[in-house]
């Protein structure tokens, strides 16, 4: 599985690529034919108190890409609220799939 991070308009710091990349990581409990997640960082606006949008990939095998977005005003906090709202559509995808077997 290969995560990307990338920063549109911000840069990122080994800190902020350490943190998501362990985030991350940890959607393939939820699923296990996870291909790549990517994570795109970018800032709202340039004002003196810019908030923050991350919007996350899930590239699954013989499926359509999930994607899912956050907004906040600290970029760990989107980090972190964008990787709950895809570990809960993997969830319910996963749940989709069982009950349709039987």
């Amino acid at each position: 599985m290969r995560i990307d991070i990338i920063g549109r308009g911000i840069d990122i710091t080994g800190a902020i690529r350490e943190h998501a990349a362990e985030k991350a990581s940890k959607l393939t409990r939820y699923f296990d034919h996870i291909q790549a997640i990517t994570l795109n960082c970018t800032r709202g606006d340039h004002s003196d108190h810019a908030s923050f949008n991350v919007e996350l990939i899930i590239d699954l095998e013989h499926h359509k890409d999930m994607v899912c977005n956050a907004q906040g005003d600290d970029l760990y906090l989107a980090i972190d609220g964008v990787v709950q709202k895809g570990s809960r559509m993997l969830a319910e995808y996963k749940d989709k799939l069982k009950t349709e077997k039987r």
